[in-house]
C-alpha cells in the first residue's frame, strides 16, 4: 500500500524488452536506503517487486498484465519515473490510500499555466467516470491527487510548485499516456452499492410475489 506521496524521481538506466515485458534497471538513491529482495516500489504508480539491487539501483521485473495495462511500456532509458516505498506503519500518511494496481492509462490533452499553479487535463476511460468527482482523490503516475474538474471523460488537476517539480507530471506533453489509479474507497463502495441493489432486485417481497402471480 503507498500513499501517493512520491519520495524520489528515478532515472531509467537500462531496459531489457520482451515481446510482453519488461526487465528495468532504475537508478535512484533514497528509496533504496533500506531497501530488501523483494520489497515493492512504486514506479510511476505501478506497485513494483525489487529483484536485485545495489547502493544506487535496483531491478525489477514487469510482467506482461501490467505491460499491457499501464504507461511502463513508453519508457525508456534516460524516462524520469516517479518513486514511491511501500507506507510505513509509523508515519504520517499524507495523501490517499494507493494501492499500486494502475486501473488503466489516460491521456494528457491539455496544460495551462496559472499564476504558480499548472492545470493538466487528462482524457479518462469511460467507464473510471463513477469514481471521479471533484474534490475527490485519483493518482496520476502514483502521485496522489485532488481532482479539481471531471466532465465529459476528461479530468483536470492543479499542481502546487513542489508537485511540479518533485513528479514527473509537470515535464509530460499534450499525447503523453499517464497511469491512472482512481480512489480504492470509491471503488468499494460502488461495488458494495452495486451488490446491494442487486440483493433488492431478487429479494422475495408482496409486490415481486403479486406481479408473478403468487397472490
Amino acid at each position: 500500500m503507498f500513499t501517493g506521496i512520491i519520495e524520489e524521481l528515478g532515472v531509467i538506466a537500462g531496459i531489457k524488452k520482451g515481446a510482453r515485458s519488461l526487465e528495468l534497471l532504475i537508478s535512484a538513491r533514497k528509496v533504496l536506503e533500506d531497501v530488501a529482495q523483494g520489497d515493492s516500489i512504486a514506479v510511476n504508480g505501478v506497485c513494483l517487486t525489487v529483484t536485485g539491487f545495489t547502493a544506487d539501483q535496483f531491478r525489477a521485473d514487469v510482467m506482461p498484465e501490467t505491460f499491457q495495462s499501464t504507461s511502463l511500456k513508453a519508457l525508456a532509458r534516460g524516462s524520469k519515473v516517479n518513486l514511491e516505498r511501500a507506507m510505513a506503519a509509523n508515519g504520517r500518511f499524507g495523501g490517499h490510500f494507493v494501492s499500486g494496481h494502475i486501473d488503466g492509462v489516460g491521456t494528457i490533452v491539455s496544460k495551462k499555466k496559472a499564476e504558480n499553479a499548472l492545470y493538466i487535463e487528462v482524457a479518462y476511460p469511460e467507464e473510471f467516470a463513477p469514481y471521479l468527482l471533484p474534490k475527490g482523490s485519483v493518482a496520476l503516475d502514483g502521485t496522489s491527487l485532488t481532482v479539481f474538474k471531471a466532465e465529459n471523460n476528461r479530468l483536470m488537476i492543479s499542481l502546487i510548485p513542489h508537485t511540479q517539480t518533485a513528479t514527473v507530471l509537470a515535464n509530460k506533453q499534450c499525447g503523453d499516456p499517464v497511469n491512472i489509479e482512481c480512489d480504492l474507497l470509491a471503488k468499494y463502495i460502488e461495488r458494495l452499492i452495486g451488490d446491494r441493489k442487486q440483493e433488492d432486485s431478487s429479494a422475495i417481497t408482496m409486490d415481486m410475489l403479486s406481479r408473478h402471480g403468487f397472490v
